[in-house]
Formats: structure tokens, C-alpha cells, sequence
């Protein structure tokens, strides 16, 4: 691909801002509230002259309102295509019925009539600054915003992050857009909201919903090369082999380092007793969700990711023309 390559992509007409999809992760719970009564003042003036509708959603209710993460089953878990297109019983969990509610809302996934963009706000106890979390590493839409919150918040460390899951294997609610990531950021204790992350937050998604109109509005953005998290495996805790218990803690010379390369042999865990148990991996790799307290339950106290540069074509919105043959073949393409 060349840098200044240009591609011409469909308008985002309809964007969702999730917040309170984990229910005690709070800047974003407390920033859809904020913006939901926002908008209930905005002029009729302003309405008409809006290029994108956006959608606030309250992902969990219920689990906002018992400030916990969730009250049956992990949320952010439920919306692959098996458990969205699966028979559902009376007794199903809370969240199962609550994905099928919001896929409703926002898709189906896959369909036609999916939401264009979703971005589901999250907090994190780890020391990772502000992270868009994204399915594909070539989506030119996620990775142009990323790069244009780089340049506007440069006081805040922002990185790109890569799970690389099929889009029918991919489980999370942004998953369930045409285009979506989290935006994820840490640190701040679950149950707790600290004003400088809210504040993060708040100006980052003012950023993605401004880079959003200057695109449906013609914007041409420059490509380039951007530097994307891919992750490579998740590392449990030391366990007991017996009762499966922990032994060991994040070493205190890796709590913190989020985004710090770790070299094999650095310090990993020290254990209960006092021991330094060092990385045995065989290729340096970077940490992010170091001794996430929400992963406990999950058996990862870290996630490992090799560090790439991508290269982005300079894009632009397609036309009428355009976007009339875009929409003939993903018709096509999801009839096939």
C-alpha cells in the first residue's frame, strides 16, 4: 500500500456511546448520564445542523444500579453470534436477555441496519493511559480516529490495541457495529470515579464525535504509519495446584509498567513467601492489564502484545455514487 493511497469509505450517519457496560466502571456510566441531559437542551438549530446522530446508551441498568461489574454473567461477554442468535430460556441470565435487548437496539450485528460506529466506554484498574480495544488492525475508520485523538489529547498517553478475534467469534458490545472499539482507561478503582479520567474520557469522546462530522462532512485525512498493540497471550496468577488459590502477586518492579517492554527474565510475580518468580517467555513482549482487579476472576494477570507500525491510507467519505454501490455489495457479501 502506498502512504498516500486513497480510500474512499461510507458516511457514519449513526454513532452509540455506551457507557455502564460493566456497571461499577464509572466515567462512563456518569458520562452518558451527562450527555444524555445535554442533549435534551440542544436547540432545534443545533439538531438540523447535526452530520451524525448519536445514540447514548446505559448498557446495564441493573448492574449500575448495584454498582457492580454484573449482576448474572459478564456483559461484555455475550455478544458473539452463537449466544445472539441462540434459543434463549425464561431463566436465562440477566445479560444474555440485556445483549439481545441491545442488539436490537443497535444491529443485529452483521445486518445492514447496524449502527455505523460504537464505542463502548470502559475504566480499568491497570495503568494504561487512555486505549482504543479493536478486532482488526485495518480498520481505517477506528485506526484515523485513533490517530486524531493522538494528536489532539497529546498530554495523555494514548495507544491502539489489537485483539485479533474473528468477527463472529468477537464478543463484546462494540463488536456489534459496523465499525467499533473500547475506549478503555485506567488507572481508576472500579466503584470509584477520579475527575482527571472522566475528564479523559469526556474529551476523548468529544474528539471521536468531532472527528466523526469533519469526515461525514468531506474531510480528507492524511494517511500514515500509527503503532498498534497486537496481544499475544494472557498470563494467569501462580496457583495452588490443589485449591487453585494464588501464590504470588505482581512483582513490584512490573506493577504499573503497563506498555514497558518485558524482557525474559525481568521479575514477574513474587510470591507470598517472598520469592521472585522472573518472565520465562522466550521473545520480549509488552504488558498492558497488569493486575487488573476485574480479571482475577478470569485467571489473567497480565496480557503480553508485540508493538507494529501499520500503515493507514489517507481516506475520505464515499459519495452518493459510491456509497449506492458499497451498500449493493455488502448486501451481497452478507447474502453469500
Amino acid at each position: 500500500m502506498e502512504v498516500d493511497e486513497l480510500e474512499c469509505l461510507p458516511r457514519l450517519p449513526r454513532v452509540a456511546v455506551c457507557g455502564g457496560t460493566h456497571g461499577n466502571e464509572l466515567s462512563g456510566a456518569y458520562l452518558v448520564r451527562e450527555l444524555l441531559k445535554m442533549e435534551k437542551k440542544v436547540t432545534k438549530e443545533e439538531e438540523e445542523d447535526e452530520r451524525v446522530s448519536v445514540l447514548m446508551v446505559l448498557s446495564n441498568p441493573r448492574a449500575m444500579l448495584q454498582c457492580r461489574r454484573y449482576v448474572d454473567t459478564d456483559l461484555n461477554r455475550c455478544f458473539t453470534r452463537a449466544t445472539l442468535n441462540g434459543p434463549v430460556s425464561d431463566v436465562a441470565p440477566y445479560e444474555i436477555t440485556r445483549a439481545l435487548e441491545l442488539n436490537r437496539m443497535l444491529g443485529p450485528k452483521g445486518s445492514p441496519a447496524v449502527v455505523d460506529l460504537v464505542c463502548d466506554l470502559h475504566n480499568t484498574t491497570a495503568n494504561m493511559g487512555l486505549c482504543l480495544i479493536a478486532y482488526s488492525d485495518c480498520d481505517w475508520i477506528c485506526l484515523h480516529i485513533f490517530k486524531h485523538l493522538q494528536r489532539e489529547m497529546a498530554d495523555v498517553p494514548i495507544r491502539f490495541i489489537h485483539f485479533d478475534v474473528s468477527s463472529k467469534e468477537s464478543y463484546s458490545l462494540d463488536s456489534v457495529g459496523k465499525h467499533g472499539f473500547a475506549m478503555e482507561i485506567g488507572p481508576q478503582p472500579h466503584g470509584v470515579v477520579r475527575s482527571n479520567v472522566y475528564t479523559a474520557m469526556r474529551v476523548g469522546v468529544q474528539n471521536m464525535l468531532d472527528w466523526v462530522r469533519f469526515f461525514n462532512s468531506g474531510t480528507i485525512f492524511e494517511g500514515g504509519f500509527v503503532e498498534v498493540f497486537s496481544m499475544v497471550k494472557h498470563i494467569d496468577y501462580p496457583r495452588d495446584r490443589e485449591t487453585r488459590t494464588i501464590t504470588a502477586a505482581i512483582h513490584p518492579q512490573l506493577q504499573d509498567r503497563d506498555f514497558c517492554l518485558l524482557h525474559p527474565g525481568d521479575p514477574l510475580f513474587q510470591t507470598f513467601s517472598g520469592e521472585t518468580l522472573p518472565y520465562k517467555g522466550k521473545e520480549p513482549l509488552y504488558p498492558f492489564f497488569i493486575n487488573e482487579c476485574a480479571y482475577y476472576e478470569k485467571g489473567i494477570a497480565l496480557s503480553l502484545a508485540r508493538k507494529r507500525r501499520v500503515m493507514i491510507p489517507s481516506i475520505r467519505v464515499q459519495t452518493e455514487q459510491e456509497q449506492e454501490s458499497y451498500v449493493q455489495e455488502f448486501t451481497s457479501e452478507e447474502e453469500e
